[in-house]
């Protein structure tokens, strides 16, 4: 039986990006900052972890050289001894750092158009986009209206909006425009109409994305953003590897928010959970159960919700170290003939100024009890990533990409 499987670690970018200069984020190295910060013990912290990071199954599977290879530099304590698996790095085409180009590169898509953005200024949103949604969804104002850090403008906001019934309403440096509210007083039905109606007023704007942020909780300090996001997407300008495996009677699975990030395309079946280990215990269930022809693709967003944009460079280390720790109950249940990749999108360095994501290279790490321990090098594309899955189940070629070899 022939499957796939790629795990994307959100946010897990390992330096070098080649034009983060055009981004200002040259230097950046989501992974090789955070492994200094722990080797140094900056990214000790009581309850949480400490040392020296500690990834023996990523560094087994040649991350560290990866990381080596694109950043220039071995991130302290991933030097992984008799690799298993193939590894290697790709260079975003792209024009963008955000997450749908990111995905739709990797399935084989490269998004060679700019999206729309919106400047750092306050108001940061037209008014006749602002003044239509009020209308059109009978709201009594926004609040927000700027660039801002998600989890901070809903900690200073939420009350308001509570006692208002006013959404929260911000950005980032990515196509977005993201509405936060309150489950219960807003209404989460509610929150998905007045996206659905701000997607639509946005597509002349070209703004890839509207996010659902709904939370809960009384009062600042309180208040907890839910597992009950939903992204409206933009949908990819062309076929992508979700297409191509559907179109040929494979099933593709979505874990996570894939299947949000590709507006549904060539998704047979979504299955969603509210946190990392959560996600890994649908796609361990996924790797019992898929069956021949199979595409499982899985997003772990945390990574980059929860610890890239909040600049959490102990979470991010703990995060890693457990998820490390889990991967050989993944490895045991995949069959003779099974592919799994782990990748990232982009990165989204916490030891980086601000809260946006980072343009960085990723890890292109491929496993499986076919798969030879060799070196892939650079990869010109992160849609390497896609023609490869294709060509490993039979499927495509795909419009972009070169096949990585295995064996």
């Amino acid at each position: 039986m022939t499957r796939a499987f790629i795990l994307v670690v959100d946010s897990l970018g390992i330096g070098g990006g080649e034009d983060a200069e055009r981004f200002g984020d040259q230097g950046a190295d989501t992974l090789g900052h955070i492994a200094e910060a722990c080797a140094a013990g900056a990214a000790d912290r009581a309850g949480v972890r400490a040392g020296p990071l500690v990834l023996p199954n990523l560094s087994r599977l040649d991350l560290g050289r990866a990381a080596a290879a694109s950043s220039g530099r071995l991130p302290p304590g991933l030097d992984g001894e008799a690799p298993s698996g193939a590894h290697g790095f790709a260079v975003e085409q792209s024009r963008g750092k955000d997450t749908p180009s990111g995905h739709w590169e990797m399935a084989g898509l490269p998004v060679d158009y700019d999206w729309g953005y919106f400047p750092r200024t306050e108001p940061c949103f037209p008014a006749e986009i602002t003044d239509a949604l009020i209308a059109n969804c009978s709201l009594p104002g926004i609040l927000g209206n700027r660039h801002a850090s998600g989890t901070a403008i809903i900690d200073e906001l939420g009350s308001d909006h509570i006692s208002s019934g006013k959404p929260i309403c911000y950005t980032s440096a990515d196509s977005v425009f993201q509405i936060a509210a309150h489950e219960s007083h807003f209404g989460l039905q509610r929150l998905y109409d007045v996206c659905a109606e701000a997607k639509r007023l946005l597509e002349p704007l070209r703004i890839g994305r509207v996010i659902a942020r709904p939370f809960i909780g009384e009062r600042a300090g309180d208040f907890t953003r839910t597992a009950n996001r939903r992204d409206l997407t933009t949908p990819p300008h062309g076929p992508t590897l979700c297409d191509v495996v559907s179109e040929a009677g494979g099933e593709v699975v979505s874990v996570g928010k894939v299947a949000d990030i590709f507006a549904g395309r060539g998704i047979a079946r979504t299955e969603k959970a509210a946190d990392t280990d959560g996600l890994f215990d649908v796609t361990l269930a996924e790797a019992r159960g898929a069956g021949d022809g199979a595409l499982v693709f899985v997003n772990f967003v945390d990574f980059d919700t929860l610890f890239g944009h909040r600049r959490d460079v102990a979470g991010y280390a703990a995060a890693l170290e457990a998820l490390d720790a889990r991967l050989p109950k993944f490895e045991a249940l995949l069959r003779p003939d099974d592919l799994a990749v782990i990748a990232a999108d982009h990165g989204c360095d916490p030891t980086w100024p601000g809260s946006d994501h980072t343009r960085e290279n990723i890890p292109v790490l491929m496993f499986g009890p076919a798969v030879v321990a060799r070196d892939l090098g650079r990869r010109d594309s992160f849609a390497d990533v896609g023609q490869t899955v294709a060509a490993h189940l039979g499927v495509g070629p795909l419009a972009h990409g070169r096949t990585c070899e295995l064996s």
